[in-house]
């Protein structure tokens, strides 16, 4: 809806993404200030603990419904163990939302949990359509009084709904586009269900400007304004504005049949000789563009990158000694292999890089007499090579581009196999990989910077005695190395890199993955997927045998 339009948005309630190995998750640690609701207890009665019985379950449930059916959003939100958060939801249900004669029939309990159906009006200027949906919610015990609360939790009122997230009726903040492909192929949600929060943001931003007019809806309004309404029922249809993007609709389709087999997991395809993306998609149970907005530790493909710098810096070649030992140490920190790697002191740069040993990347971290190396040495390469770390892509959407911070201690090493500090996401993977492939960076978009004038990025790219170095590494690493299972069968003009990188706390590593084959690159994250060929190298694989 136009902010001040139509529509006025009752409340709001913040939400803070968490970073590191948890990218995308929403902090759940609230306030407990409307644990008990509005009511409260005096006298020394005994407080209840435990589970709750199937009667308060009953009872608690049917008081919330009672009250939401009512639209008495004070009383509905006192019945929750969080009314701070539940009362700005349930107001804009029947304030800024306009939905009413709402009718909620409740499904069978299991446990302290209760399905049920909501059958309810939106009505607004004249306009009305009926609304329906399914959701469910669950009985707890309040912490101090003991009471029988429904436990709360935004997709209780529609299962769409998170943190901070609000209902509002009325005209269109921004008009509805078509987004099509490179090729003229129109994309939707239904179609490429990864696209559904990205065709809203570009909708947000593009939606005036592509040329539509807008019509009345009730949407989902996010905290995050970068993300766009979310439509949830269209009272009267605007005209929908062309807007064309870099995406092809084959790799598209690709990318979200690949992603589909394996939780928690987020691919960027892009195209190294213009820069263009040619797919992204996510796996999540949330709706967090992890492909885009990650930032968590890259493993070992990081090692493009760092075998980079030892090149440009002179400390290193591919077929230079690069001694592969059974442990390294920096800093009085000790760095180890992958288990089961055998130790290779005669071994090279390229076989290090084409086995993932840690070590020998590790023991040339300092350098040679003759050509040293800092702590900001690894920043210099990412940023003026590779184009990472200065929050300055500008690819139509929201995005992070990366952050190789210069470090000092332990973590110099740790960074040199993306570890440490460094963050990273598909986003950025792709286009080393790309940039690796070529020697030219070129910021990756999703739509023409012609058609909001903005200013890409840039920088220097690699030497062509680099970019030889680093393709004949990737391609050994494709063929007969940790990437050669999953790229087995792919033709043409092809290299990879693996990754595993470990989170702490977490028993397995994130699967990392990135792979060219002739003019498409991709790369792919798998949280918790182990070993990188083993999860992100099917997915990528995948995508590059549709050719782009």
């Amino acid at each position: 809806m136009r902010k001040g339009a139509k529509a006025a948005i009752v409340g709001s309630v913040f939400a803070v993404m968490v970073g590191g190995a948890g990218y995308g998750a929403y902090n759940v640690v609230t306030a407990i200030s409307g644990d008990e609701g509005t009511s409260g207890s005096s006298g020394p009665a005994a407080v209840k603990t435990g589970p709750p019985s199937a009667d308060e379950v009953k009872e608690a449930s049917e008081k919330f419904f009672a009250a939401w059916e009512k639209g008495d959003a004070v009383t509905a939100a006192a019945l929750t163990n969080n009314d701070a958060d539940a009362d700005p939801v349930l107001s804009s249900y029947s304030g800024a939302g306009h939905i009413a004669k709402v009718q909620i029939t409740p499904g069978t309990p299991s446990g302290a949990s209760v399905p049920f159906s909501v059958k309810a009006t939106v009505s607004f200027d004249g306009k009305s359509k009926p609304l329906s949906y399914d959701s469910e919610l669950t009985v707890a015990r309040g912490l101090t009084t003991g009471k029988a609360l429904v436990d709360w939790k935004p997709s209780v009122v529609h299962p769409e709904l998170a943190k901070g997230d609000t209902f509002v009726t009325g005209e269109a903040a921004n008009p509805p586009i078509e987004a099509v492909d490179r090729n003229n192929v129109v994309l939707t949600a239904e179609k490429y269900p990864s696209l559904g929060p990205i065709l809203d943001e570009l909708r947000g931003k593009y939606g005036e400007s592509a040329g539509g007019t807008a019509g009345v809806e009730l949407a989902i309004r996010h905290e995050d304004e970068n993300a766009g309404d979310t439509t949830l029922l269209t009272l009267a249809k605007g005209e929908p504005g062309k807007l064309r993007t870099t995406l092809s609709a084959s790799v598209q389709a690709s990318a979200e049949k690949a992603v589909k087999e394996y939780d928690q997991s987020s691919l960027v395809a892009v195209k190294p000789s213009t820069g263009e993306v040619l797919a992204v998609a996510n796996n999540r149970k949330d709706a967090f563009n992890a492909a885009f907005l990650g930032r968590v530790a890259p493993g070992s493909t990081m090692k493009i990158i760092t075998a980079a710098m030892l090149i440009d810096n002179g400390v290193a070649t591919m077929n230079g000694p690069a001694p592969c030992t059974q442990t390294a140490v920096w800093q009085s920190q000790t760095f180890k292999n992958l288990t089961g790697m055998e130790p290779n002191e005669n071994a090279s740069l390229a076989n290090d890089f084409m086995r993932s040993c840690n070590t020998g990347f590790i023991n040339l971290i300092d350098g040679t007499d003759a050509n040293r190396l800092t702590d900001e040495s690894l920043t210099t390469e990412a940023q003026t090579r590779f184009g990472l770390g200065q929050d300055n892509w500008k690819t139509g959407i929201a995005s992070f581009d990366g952050s190789v911070p210069a470090s000092g201690g332990s973590d110099r090493a740790a960074n040199a196999i993306g570890q440490g500090q460094v963050q990273m996401n598909p986003l950025n993977l792709a286009s080393v990989t790309a940039t690796a492939m070529t020697g030219t960076f070129r910021q990756p978009v999703l739509v023409s910077p012609e058609l909001d004038d903005r200013q890409l990025a840039t920088a220097k790219g690699l030497p062509s005695n680099t970019v030889s170095q680093l393709r004949s590494m990737m391609n050994a690493t494709a063929v007969s190395g940790t990437a050669a299972k999953a790229m087995a069968g792919l033709g043409g003009s092809i290299g990879a890199k693996t990754g595993s990188a470990e989170i702490d706390g977490k028993a397995v590593s994130d699967s990392w993955f990135t792979g060219y084959r002739n003019d498409i690159a991709a790369a792919a994250l798998v949280q918790g997927g182990g070993h990188g060929g083993d999860a992100a190298g099917p997915i990528v694989a995948a995508v590059l045998r549709t050719g782009g």
